[in-house]
Protein backbone atom coordinates (compact mmCIF):
# COMPACT_ATOMS: atom_id res chain seq x y z
CA UNK A 1 0.00 0.00 0.00
CA UNK A 2 1.42 3.37 -1.05
CA UNK A 3 0.53 6.59 0.74
CA UNK A 4 -0.01 9.88 -1.07
CA UNK A 5 2.54 12.62 -0.49
CA UNK A 6 1.79 14.54 2.67
CA UNK A 7 -0.33 11.69 3.99
CA UNK A 8 1.29 9.81 6.84
CA UNK A 9 0.05 6.37 7.67
CA UNK A 10 -0.26 5.08 11.20
CA UNK A 11 2.79 3.08 12.23
CA UNK A 12 5.05 4.79 9.67
CA UNK A 13 6.44 7.34 12.13
CA UNK A 14 10.21 7.29 11.98
CA UNK A 15 12.42 6.64 14.97
CA UNK A 16 16.01 7.75 15.56
CA UNK A 17 18.74 5.16 15.27
CA UNK A 18 22.48 5.53 15.82
CA UNK A 19 24.57 4.07 13.06
CA UNK A 20 28.34 3.71 12.80
CA UNK A 21 29.58 4.96 9.43
CA UNK A 22 33.19 5.64 8.45
CA UNK A 23 34.54 5.63 11.99
CA UNK A 24 31.87 8.10 13.20
CA UNK A 25 28.43 7.62 14.67
CA UNK A 26 25.59 9.46 12.98
CA UNK A 27 21.86 9.66 13.54
CA UNK A 28 19.53 8.11 11.02
CA UNK A 29 15.75 7.84 10.86
CA UNK A 30 14.15 4.49 10.15
CA UNK A 31 10.80 2.82 10.49
CA UNK A 32 10.29 1.14 13.85
CA UNK A 33 10.54 -2.63 13.92
CA UNK A 34 7.23 -4.40 14.16
CA UNK A 35 8.63 -6.65 16.87
CA UNK A 36 10.61 -3.88 18.60
CA UNK A 37 10.16 -2.46 22.06
CA UNK A 38 7.44 0.19 22.35
CA UNK A 39 7.37 2.67 25.24
CA UNK A 40 4.48 0.68 26.67
CA UNK A 41 6.54 -2.52 26.44
CA UNK A 42 9.45 -0.89 28.26
CA UNK A 43 7.15 0.50 30.97
CA UNK A 44 5.42 -2.84 31.50
CA UNK A 45 8.75 -4.70 31.49
CA UNK A 46 10.15 -2.37 34.17
CA UNK A 47 6.97 -2.64 36.27
CA UNK A 48 7.06 -6.44 36.22
CA UNK A 49 10.82 -6.45 36.84
CA UNK A 50 10.34 -4.20 39.89
CA UNK A 51 7.53 -6.44 41.08
CA UNK A 52 9.30 -9.78 40.61
CA UNK A 53 13.07 -9.10 40.28
CA UNK A 54 12.87 -11.66 37.47
CA UNK A 55 13.95 -10.63 33.95
CA UNK A 56 12.52 -13.80 32.39
CA UNK A 57 9.10 -13.14 33.88
CA UNK A 58 9.21 -9.47 32.89
CA UNK A 59 10.14 -10.34 29.29
CA UNK A 60 7.40 -12.96 29.15
CA UNK A 61 4.87 -10.36 30.36
CA UNK A 62 5.56 -8.14 27.34
CA UNK A 63 5.93 -10.97 24.82
CA UNK A 64 9.69 -10.60 24.37
CA UNK A 65 12.49 -13.07 24.91
CA UNK A 66 14.85 -12.78 27.85
CA UNK A 67 17.91 -12.67 25.56
CA UNK A 68 16.41 -9.69 23.70
CA UNK A 69 15.89 -7.87 26.98
CA UNK A 70 19.49 -8.47 28.05
CA UNK A 71 20.71 -7.40 24.59
CA UNK A 72 18.73 -4.16 24.80
CA UNK A 73 20.11 -3.60 28.28
CA UNK A 74 23.66 -3.98 26.95
CA UNK A 75 23.06 -1.59 24.00
CA UNK A 76 20.80 1.07 25.56
CA UNK A 77 22.19 2.97 28.59
CA UNK A 78 18.80 4.50 29.45
CA UNK A 79 17.20 1.06 29.43
CA UNK A 80 20.03 -0.26 31.62
CA UNK A 81 19.52 2.59 34.13
CA UNK A 82 15.76 1.94 34.22
CA UNK A 83 16.50 -1.78 34.68
CA UNK A 84 18.80 -1.01 37.62
CA UNK A 85 16.21 1.29 39.17
CA UNK A 86 13.48 -1.36 38.80
CA UNK A 87 15.75 -4.00 40.28
CA UNK A 88 16.59 -1.71 43.20
CA UNK A 89 12.90 -1.03 43.78
CA UNK A 90 12.03 -4.72 43.65
CA UNK A 91 14.91 -5.62 45.92
CA UNK A 92 13.80 -3.00 48.46
CA UNK A 93 10.28 -4.43 48.36
CA UNK A 94 11.61 -7.95 48.99
CA UNK A 95 13.63 -6.65 51.93
CA UNK A 96 10.56 -4.89 53.36
CA UNK A 97 8.37 -7.97 52.85
CA UNK A 98 10.89 -10.18 54.61
CA UNK A 99 11.13 -7.73 57.51
CA UNK A 100 7.31 -7.68 57.83
CA UNK A 101 7.25 -11.49 57.80
CA UNK A 102 9.97 -11.70 60.46
CA UNK A 103 8.47 -9.04 62.69
CA UNK A 104 4.76 -9.78 62.39
CA UNK A 105 4.41 -13.14 60.63
CA UNK A 106 1.55 -13.79 58.29
CA UNK A 107 -1.27 -16.11 59.05
CA UNK A 108 -4.77 -15.86 57.70
CA UNK A 109 -7.78 -17.80 58.81
CA UNK A 110 -10.16 -19.13 56.19
CA UNK A 111 -13.65 -19.76 57.53
CA UNK A 112 -16.16 -21.92 55.67
CA UNK A 113 -19.83 -21.42 56.43
CA UNK A 114 -22.67 -23.82 55.80
CA UNK A 115 -25.95 -22.85 54.12
CA UNK A 116 -27.36 -21.42 57.35
CA UNK A 117 -24.35 -19.20 58.08
CA UNK A 118 -22.93 -21.42 60.80
CA UNK A 119 -19.16 -21.96 60.86
CA UNK A 120 -18.48 -25.27 59.18
CA UNK A 121 -14.67 -25.28 59.16
CA UNK A 122 -11.67 -23.09 60.03
CA UNK A 123 -8.37 -23.32 58.26
CA UNK A 124 -5.19 -21.41 59.12
CA UNK A 125 -3.04 -20.49 56.13
CA UNK A 126 0.63 -19.63 56.45
CA UNK A 127 2.42 -16.88 54.52
CA UNK A 128 4.56 -17.06 51.40
CA UNK A 129 7.48 -19.37 50.83
CA UNK A 130 10.37 -17.26 52.12
CA UNK A 131 12.97 -19.51 50.51
CA UNK A 132 12.25 -17.91 47.13
CA UNK A 133 12.58 -14.40 48.55
CA UNK A 134 15.83 -15.30 50.29
CA UNK A 135 17.22 -16.78 47.07
CA UNK A 136 16.36 -13.61 45.15
CA UNK A 137 17.91 -11.46 47.86
CA UNK A 138 21.15 -13.41 47.84
CA UNK A 139 21.25 -13.53 44.02
CA UNK A 140 20.88 -9.76 43.56
CA UNK A 141 22.54 -8.53 46.76
CA UNK A 142 25.95 -7.48 45.40
CA UNK A 143 24.49 -5.93 42.26
CA UNK A 144 21.92 -3.88 44.17
CA UNK A 145 24.57 -2.64 46.60
CA UNK A 146 26.63 -1.40 43.62
CA UNK A 147 23.56 0.30 42.12
CA UNK A 148 22.75 2.01 45.41
CA UNK A 149 26.37 3.11 45.88
CA UNK A 150 26.43 4.58 42.37
CA UNK A 151 23.13 6.40 43.00
CA UNK A 152 24.38 7.76 46.31
CA UNK A 153 27.62 8.95 44.71
CA UNK A 154 25.61 10.86 42.12
CA UNK A 155 27.61 9.40 39.24
CA UNK A 156 24.74 9.86 36.78
CA UNK A 157 23.95 13.38 37.82
CA UNK A 158 25.01 16.18 35.45
CA UNK A 159 26.45 18.15 38.36
CA UNK A 160 28.52 15.27 39.74
CA UNK A 161 32.27 15.87 40.05
CA UNK A 162 32.93 13.25 37.38
CA UNK A 163 30.54 14.89 34.89
CA UNK A 164 31.95 18.36 35.56
CA UNK A 165 35.50 17.07 35.02
CA UNK A 166 34.48 15.44 31.71
CA UNK A 167 32.88 18.67 30.49
CA UNK A 168 35.96 20.69 31.45
CA UNK A 169 38.22 18.25 29.59
CA UNK A 170 35.99 18.48 26.52
CA UNK A 171 36.03 22.31 26.65
CA UNK A 172 39.82 22.33 26.96
CA UNK A 173 40.08 20.04 23.93
CA UNK A 174 37.81 22.36 21.93
CA UNK A 175 39.88 25.41 22.94
CA UNK A 176 43.07 23.58 21.98
CA UNK A 177 41.69 22.62 18.55
CA UNK A 178 40.48 26.16 17.88
CA UNK A 179 43.84 27.55 18.86
CA UNK A 180 45.70 25.20 16.50
CA UNK A 181 43.19 25.81 13.66
CA UNK A 182 43.40 29.59 14.04
CA UNK A 183 47.23 29.70 14.19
Amino acid sequence: MVADEGEEQAGDALVAQRQAAGGAVRAQKRRPRRDGWSKADVGRFMAVLAETCNASEAARAVGKCRAGAYDRRRRDPAFARAWDAALDMGYAEIEAMLMREVLFGSETEEITLDGEGVVKARKVKRGRNLAIALRLLSFHHDRVLKIRAANDAGGDRPDSPDAVARVRRALEEIRRRRATAGA
